[in-house]
């Protein structure tokens, strides 16, 4: 079974499958292992050197902390997402073999890199990244004239232009700073996952709770969608903090009323389903801290973790897991070990965002709880899904 229907999914034209080794079949096997193993063991990197017992490297503390759960772990699964719904949406084949190997070296020397002192070696590699992913798709897509997916190229290419950016403003050749450079690309994966999340949540909703009838409206999902792009455009242009509070509060009530449509109550008793339902709820509470933040009514960076550890970190879990299970011929059920995964997410966006909020004094405990929690979500489900990736469809299906 097909899991990635953006578009009515066909079968695919793909070479046989292999026997024993799978790892290399399709887009998703390699790079969601190497994203949870990546987002498992870097995370527990950055709150050792957050502690004081590891030196910064090139990419200087929270930089490359912001720096490899962007453009590393979230930039792996969306392309591992992209390799393998791509094939479903045009009926081509996408890299399989020795070309996934190569887009996977590719991101392993982008990690190894930022960690040297060849900085615009590790620019150019990062870089290259997202716009080979681009490429893979992009032929595709164009082969098929898949036009409703074809601004999937755009942003993979727009992700590739950022972390040029952000290098070239770190070695003071680009004026603006590193950290804005991260927050266009916060914005950027933003708009990617409510795009993608408002095609995907809806129908497995539906499809996993039948009699929900999750629905979407025309003027809501303009709403959701046009406010995160002027959020973008806020942010590139650097307004007034005044005009992204408004942007950031209106986009968070648009998602509320889109997330409401969606009947998340009924979804409880379905683990696949409320987890992605819960990963979404933490995009409006990163509007509504972003807008407060943006009125100087909070401080740090609890709007920014909201989205990287709730949602981001929800969501992507939540993704892999769905999708690992329908494109390996599994049922669409999870068992207690994922479930543990699930819970394991939630709790560390809670203790991450609301630790620090609740009092100062647990702001360092709270960053390094949750970090571990995070990284035991992460590593239990490389442990639960390493022989799901790596062999061969159940069904005897290629992919």
């Amino acid at each position: 079974m097909n899991e990635l229907p953006l578009n009515r999914p066909v079968q695919p034209k793909a070479p046989a499958v292999t026997a024993g080794f799978a790892l290399w079949n399709l887009g998703f096997r390699p790079f969601y292992l190497l994203a949870s193993l990546f987002g498992a063991f870097s995370v527990l990197l950055w709150a050792a050197q957050f502690s004081g017992y590891l030196p910064s490297a090139y990419l200087q503390g929270p930089v490359w902390h912001g720096h490899e759960m962007l453009f590393g772990y979230a930039t792996a699964v969306i392309a591992g997402f992209l390799l393998t719904a791509v094939r479903a949406w045009t009926n081509e084949p996408m890299p399989s073999g020795v070309p996934l190997m190569a887009l996977a070296a590719l991101w392993v020397c982008g990690r190894v890199l930022v960690l040297t002192p060849f900085a615009m070696t590790a620019a150019m590699v990062n870089a290259a990244f997202p716009v080979a992913v681009a490429v893979a798709i992009g032929i595709p897509l164009f082969r098929s004239r898949n036009v409703r997916n074809y601004f999937f190229v755009g942003l993979l290419v727009l992700m590739g232009v950022l972390i040029l950016a952000v290098h070239l403003a770190l070695r003071e050749r680009f004026t603006i700073s590193p950290r804005l450079g991260l927050q266009l690309a916060l914005d950027l994966v933003l708009f990617i996952m409510v795009v993608m999340g408002g095609r995907v949540i809806p129908m497995f909703t539906n499809n996993g709770v039948p009699g929900t009838n999750a629905t979407r409206k025309a003027l809501v999902e303009k709403l959701a969608l046009g406010t995160v792009i002027l959020l973008f455009a806020a942010d590139l242009l650097q307004l007034p903090q005044a005009i992204i509070a408004v942007i950031a509060l209106t986009s968070g009530l648009a998602h509320g009323m889109r997330l409401y449509l969606w009947k998340p109550w009924r979804t409880l008793a379905t683990p696949l389903v409320w987890i992605l339902h819960a990963a979404y709820a933490w995009i409006i509470v990163h509007l509504a801290l972003r807008g407060l933040f943006a009125l100087q009514l909070l401080t740090g960076s609890y709007a920014i973790h909201a989205l990287t550890v709730g949602a981001i970190g929800g969501l992507t879990l939540g993704m892999m897991t769905r999708t690992a299970r329908g494109h390996t011929g599994r049922p669409l059920v999870a068992d207690g070990f994922e479930l543990t995964v699930f819970l394991l997410i939630q709790v560390a966006a809670v203790v991450r965002v609301f630790g620090g909020i609740a009092s100062p004094g647990l702001y360092r405990p709270s960053v390094q709880l949750s970090a571990l929690l995070w990284a035991a979500a992460f590593g239990l489900y490389a442990i639960r899904y390493w022989p799901v990736l790596t062999r061969p469809r159940l069904d005897g299906k290629p992919g």
